[in-house]
């Protein structure tokens, strides 16, 4: 695997996100028995399995998914403390102030809308898992593993097209460490250690998410960080999403997908500025709850909804095998259109794992652990 150089960096944090590996594929006896269980966990998966043991330098998977491990002190804690943000402008100005030392290095944002479909299901062995497709035109993935001083560990992915390169832009190269600190603030999906899973999907709608209140201030990215770092229960994440006026970035429509490790499983939907939570196991991109907003979305999120909807019927509980080939009968590839599903996942939330698959390559996974500290 070869490491990432360390480049100038666009930051664009956003809600509605672009997603995007030669492939390590280096899959010896040593190495699948580095971690204790992988070696039956990949008889259970039926994959080609590579175990990523990632650290503090990016590594490139394969071309367009990368790894990296961050340990110490996130900043996010001061972030809350300081009232959060209202945009992702403000997110960059937390970062450069207080974590970058003035150095700004060119940081910016962009966006692009995005699909996704979710779901969550009991686990043959026990638990539950956690299935996720983010879809996207081509472009680059990191998977974050995160030990934090204040807060639960997890696992999280974010889209490299927010952290590219800015020619010309003053300030240097930023380190690795710097990169990773940005990327903790624009997660699109996650798992911590106590199990809790989110991921955030867009909805195709003129309205937006921007809570004026009294209370402190998240973006849709900040959000999913805030969970991760906070939540341990659906209960948990939905009391800590009630404490914050949350702001769509660029003002696009989102909903999050939250399920925990007792096999609660919700969507949150924002209508009118209103948090509209609605029990479901399986997410895409139109709206859920009841009234006039119902089912505005996109036509194939419904058809996805509807697949994803059909199989849990048939199997109210799935082997980690089934989920990813859940995930796949509802991947882009089956509606002949230019976007591709940039990365599938499947959280055990009991075993506190994440098997990715990179652009719809079924056939060989990514293996993360949170691991004990």
């Amino acid at each position: 695997m070869k490491r990432l150089a360390a480049i100038v960096v666009i930051f664009m944090l956003l809600t509605s996100l672009v997603g995007c590996g030669e492939c390590a594929s280096d899959t010896d006896e040593s190495h699948s028995q580095s971690r204790p269980g992988v070696s039956e966990r990949t008889n259970v998966l039926g994959d080609n399995i590579v175990v990523v043991q990632a650290d503090s330098e990016l590594e490139e998977l394969e071309k367009g998914f990368s790894a990296v491990r961050y340990e110490g002190e996130d900043g996010f804690a001061a972030f809350l403390a300081g009232g959060g943000a209202k945009t992702d402008q403000e997110v960059i100005q937390f970062l450069v102030s207080e974590l970058f030392a003035g150095n700004r290095s060119g940081l910016t944002m962009n966006t692009q809308a995005f699909g996704c479909s979710t779901l969550s299901v009991q686990n043959t062995e026990g638990g539950y898992l956690f299935g996720r497709n983010f879809d996207w035109n081509t472009c680059d993935a990191l998977v974050v593993t995160c030990y934090p001083q204040d807060g639960y560990a997890s696992i999280s992915t974010v889209n490299l097209d927010f952290i590219c390169q800015g020619a010309g832009m003053s300030g240097g190269l930023l380190s690795d460490e710097m990169m990773t600190i940005a990327a903790l603030y624009a997660p699109l999906d996650g798992m911590n250690e106590k199990g809790l899973c989110i991921s955030v999907n867009m909805i195709q709608d003129g309205a937006t998410i921007s809570q004026d209140t009294d209370k402190p201030d998240i973006t849709t990215t900040t959000a999913i960080r805030l969970l991760l770092n906070q939540a341990s229960t659906v209960e948990e994440a939905l009391d800590l999403l009630r404490q914050y006026d949350l702001h769509a970035s660029m003002n696009y429509m989102v909903h999050f997908a939250i399920a925990d490790a007792a096999g609660n499983s919700v969507a949150v939907e924002y209508i009118d500025n209103e948090m509209v939570v609605v029990e479901t196991p399986i997410l895409t991109n139109f709206y859920l709850a009841e009234g006039e907003k119902q089912g505005i979305g996109t036509s194939q999120s419904h058809e996805r909804f509807d697949i994803l909807t059909g199989t849990i019927a048939e199997k109210p509980s799935m082997t980690q095998a089934e989920v990813r080939e859940a995930l796949d009968s509802v991947s882009k590839d089956n509606f002949g259109e230019f976007e591709s599903t940039e990365w599938s996942i499947v959280f055990d939330q009991s075993a506190l794992t994440a098997a990715y698959y990179h652009r719809e390559n079924y056939g060989e996974a990514y293996f993360f652990q949170i691991t004990e500290e």
